[in-house]
């Protein structure tokens, strides 16, 4: 035992700290505290019934730890076991004798470190300083995970909590006394039901590591639902083209449109349930269609999907505005009103809303024909200091009213939720999730849409909503959809107001996505250099290549198969890294599909210049002594 561990800060506000117990295994020094905490809440829920508080989610048993055994001990009211499962992998459990806030700490060598990515890291991708304020993630928002990049993309140390409904404390950061980079992680945990890390020190590539974090969730938790064909296919979205004036006759004049140009889906977003279009949410909450806008709205329903699309319908999941029948309803049963907004936030640990919200939404399913929902906000449900239960409450804590709420709705069909509430936690509700809003910007689209694609598991990735000017050019317009080559995109501008040259960028990239959605979504993925926002991004299936670069980088040519090379950069003048000699024939079009070349070329080991315009997309196929492909692309 030791109290130099570094794991309690001064500005921690504990008034003792708890006695501290140290344990060692591959090289790591691991140190932890368990703080006792107070009894479950145990008040009557229902009144008379004497029905005791909920105080816990439902969730798995505990997944046996398979591999060698490195270490295990007891001492201090707490036991402890550190498992290989995998060369460089560790699982750690620590089990409190009772009920406790368990803290877990550990540190790295801060060497050849280049970025500390985090699932809610924002445009952020340096190093921080340890003492910053702590990250929580729960079911609502943010997902327990963190990886320390090093040169060369390899993961230092990439962790990640099992826990994936309850709050999950963790600070990360540079020891400015050591040059260390030091780690702490903790939760509440009883007797039955400890914390449980994974730490990847395999020093592979970053994205390998946290696809397999993913996987670890996925096997502990139970699979998602299927994802079906639809959520991975382009969509229309209503909103930055329309905002809230949205109207049956203005969704069913994209409608034709969009299906012709590849999109499957139309989501049509706010505006949809009443006449105001002030941008808050004082009207939200009864969800019935503007009787102006939406006089009917099931016939209209049916008009859209006999274009072939399917059709999903907005929803502010936890608010009720101040200006609805529902608001005296409701008040007694909220966790916080917001001003700005003009809503109130419901709280979901009540029955009676858990089904006032749900029946809305599976009326949607059921009556109107929807295909399927987007539910935004869910993480506004996640409010600091929520009030205590009342008796009528079934569930002592926020995250797991949540939960019942989401395990409520329909279970068959799509789903679409959106960042930051990213928590695996959230996989059998849902069958997409999309990137957050950040209208005209393709650098922050790509890189949150390639955030969520190292940590979505089975889901399908979109991109927030693309957007242009009617003036822009089709070069920047195929720039948009390269910088969310790999996710789904959606669009979002009038399709009946386009330039043929807008129209042609679109059909030809569209028919891309849709042509190697298997590569592009489900291939083996690896963005490079999370320091620069992902300059390039790489996504492989068999031998087929297709990688995108946002910045004059050399792109490595595979030794057989096809590359496809998408340029998301001004510069034209692409290098080409070869290690392998040979012939390859390589055709080139321009951001419209139009081919500006074809030849046979000899690639030489080295550096190879070839170019390829601004939003065009090179085919560089490998051939065969005597000239012939050697890809089944």
């Amino acid at each position: 035992m030791t109290a130099a561990s570094g794991i309690w800060q001064p500005h921690d506000g504990t008034p003792q700290q708890p006695e501290e117990v140290c344990f060692q295994a591959m090289g790591l020094t691991f140190t932890c505290t368990a703080t006792p905490t107070p009894p479950s809440p145990t008040a009557a829920a229902g009144g008379s019934t004497g029905a005791a508080l909920d105080t816990t989610a439902i969730e798995p048993e505990p997944a046996q730890m398979d591999g060698a055994v490195l270490g295990r001990g007891e001492a201090a009211g707490l036991s402890w076991v550190v498992v290989e499962t995998a060369p460089g992998v560790l699982e750690v459990r620590v089990t409190p004798g009772r009920p406790a806030m368990v803290r877990l700490g550990w540190r790295v060598p801060c060497v050849d470190a280049t970025a500390f990515w985090a699932a809610d890291g924002g445009e952020h991708r340096g190093l921080p300083p340890f003492w910053r304020r702590p990250r929580t993630a729960a079911l609502e928002k943010n997902a327990p995970v963190g990886c320390l990049v090093g040169a060369g993309d390899v993961a230092l140390c990439t962790y990640a909590a099992a826990e994936v409904v309850r709050p999950v404390r963790t600070r990360t950061g540079v020891v400015e006394e050591t040059g260390e980079f030091g780690f702490w992680v903790e939760h509440e945990a009883e007797p039955g039901n400890g914390i449980v890390l994974r730490l990847d020190l395999t020093r592979r590539h970053f994205a390998t590591t946290l696809a397999e974090v993913a996987e670890w969730w996925g096997s502990r938790n139970g699979l998602a639902r299927d994802v079906p064909r639809a959520a991975r296919m382009p969509a229309y979205s209503t909103w930055y083209a329309m905002q809230q004036h949205v109207d049956a006759a203005s969704v069913e004049r994209q409608a034709a449109p969009a299906a012709e140009l590849g999109c499957e889906a139309i989501i049509v977003d706010d505006g949809w349930h009443s006449d105001d279009r002030g941008r808050g949410y004082g009207y939200v909450g009864e969800w019935e269609p503007s009787r102006t806008s939406f006089p009917d709205i099931s016939g209209h329903v049916a008009k859209v999907r006999g274009e072939g699309l399917a059709y999903l319908l907005w929803y502010a999941l936890p608010f009720v505005g101040r200006h609805t029948a529902l608001w005296d309803r409701v008040r007694p049963y909220t966790l916080a009103y917001k001003e700005h907004m003009n809503a109130a936030i419901v709280d979901p640990r009540y029955p009676v809303i858990r089904d006032l919200l749900a029946d809305h939404l599976t009326r949607a399913v059921r009556e109107w024909g929807m295909d399927g929902l987007k539910i935004d906000f869910i993480d506004q449900f996640a409010v600091e200091d929520p009030p205590p239960p009342g008796p009528e409450a079934d569930c002592a804590t926020v995250n797991e009213g949540v939960r019942r709420l989401l395990a409520q709705l329909p279970g068959d069909c799509l789903v679409e939720l959106r960042q930051p509430y990213v928590s695996p936690g959230l996989w059998p509700y849902a069958t997409m999730i999309r990137a957050s809003d950040c209208p005209l910007s393709p650098a922050h689209n790509r890189q949150r849409t390639v955030d969520l694609r190292l940590i979505a598991g089975p889901l399908a990735v979109h991109a927030d909503m693309l957007m242009w000017h009617p003036d822009e050019s089709p070069q920047r317009v195929a720039g948009q959809l390269i910088n969310v080559l790999f996710a789904v995109p959606q669009i979002s501008v009038d399709l009946t107001a386009l330039t043929p040259a807008q129209e042609e960028v679109l059909r030809f990239w569209l028919s891309f996505f849709r042509d190697h959605a298997d590569v592009l979504q489900r291939g083996r993925f690896e963005p490079a250099r999370p320091d620069l926002t992902y300059p390039q991004v790489t996504a492989s299936s068999g031998d087929t290549v297709i990688t995108a670069r946002y910045a004059p980088l050399p792109v490595r040519v595979p030794e057989a198969g096809t590359l496809w090379l998408a340029n998301g950069d001004a510069s034209a003048d692409v290098l080409l890294q070869v290690a392998t000699p040979g012939r390859a024939r390589a055709t080139v079009v321009d951001c419209r599909g139009r081919t500006e070349g074809d030849e046979l070329v000899d690639l030489a080991p080295g550096l190879v210049e070839v170019t390829v315009p601004e939003g065009g997309l090179l085919r560089l196929e490998r051939q065969d002594q005597a000239g012939r492909s050697r890809s089944r692309s």
